[in-house]
């Protein structure tokens, strides 16, 4: 039987969230023994799960088995994953990938803070926050009057408060986790309204920065592109690795898709949130565009 198709469409986010921490460091063992291409029981095992429970914890998850992920993750995948879309910037902006048009897209408008407000580093602005469960683990979710700006996962030493209050030095930062969740549910519940009025965000970077924000809103669910390639499409085709740092300074994960960009040799690449996380991330769309196709 297709291992996509007796898979429940949806599951709670809080029950993905508690299956998150096994499920990363199954992905993490995954990636680093792709080679020996472990079994079901070793995964298991380092996941302290027997083998029967590991497979419908992850299957219940990702929506396709952990051998299945796997492939998704492979570096011939990715690579080939590139080839077929050599220009997916472009055929998204011209037929409207992006948005509410596909099942699992979000329709977010994003706008940037004057030059003036950015040296003023948010001061005057209150922003409110609470933190979330997510299928990728708890999510800090952080709303000013204008928009989303901020959503940070626990990664290492960097606690997502800490990461905001870097990006917001001088707002005033409220916890108000009731008055955020429906904006959680929004972007992390597969059920939510999709359609309607976007997602509006609020950040603070450069021009240089912004640019590459905007082009990566551009970038459909399940889709993925490289370094060289953004630099392109925003008319820097010498700044890959201005690209790269500028994608490393994403404010608002998940939501601005970097986790989409991928190196040309199909590896992942780092991610501000880890790169295991990354991995589920882009595993965790590839299972669900596949479903959809």
């Amino acid at each position: 039987m297709n291992d996509l198709a007796a898979v429940p469409d949806t599951l709670s986010v809080e029950e993905d969230t508690r299956d998150y921490d096994r499920i990363a460091r199954a992905i993490d063992f995954l990636r680093r023994h792709a080679r020996e291409q472990p079994d079901l029981a070793s995964v298991a095992r380092h996941a302290h799960l027997s083998g029967p429970h590991f497979q419908r914890l992850f299957t219940r998850w990702a929506g396709i088995s952990p051998k299945r992920f796997l492939q998704f993750l492979a570096v011939e995948h990715a690579k080939a994953r590139l080839a077929a879309s050599p220009s997916i910037l472009d055929l998204a902006g011209e037929i409207g990938l992006s948005g509410p048009g596909r099942v699992h897209d979000l329709f977010v408008a994003m706008e940037a803070m004057s030059p003036g407000e950015l040296r003023a580093g948010g001061a005057g602005l209150e922003i409110r926050y609470g933190i979330h469960p997510s299928p990728f683990g708890p999510a800090l979710i952080a709303v000013s009057g204008r928009g989303i700006c901020g959503l940070h996962f626990q990664v290492g030493a960097d606690r997502p408060l800490e990461l905001l209050r870097r990006d917001w030095p001088r707002s005033a930062l409220q916890p108000d986790a009731a008055g955020t969740a429906g904006i959680a549910a929004r972007i992390f519940d597969p059920l939510a309204e999709r359609s309607g009025k976007p997602l509006a965000l609020l950040v603070r970077g450069s021009n240089f920065q912004v640019q590459v924000w905007r082009a990566l809103l551009d970038l459909p669910f399940g889709a993925v592109t490289s370094y060289r390639r953004l630099a392109r499409r925003i008319g820097q085709p010498r700044a890959a690795r201005a690209v790269g740092n500028a994608i490393g300074a994403n404010p608002i994960g998940w939501l601005i898709p970097c986790h989409r960009v991928i190196r040309e040799t199909g590896e992942l690449s780092r991610y501000r949130w880890g790169a295991t996380r990354k991995a589920a991330m882009l595993g965790w769309e590839a299972a669900r565009s596949v479903r959809d196709e």
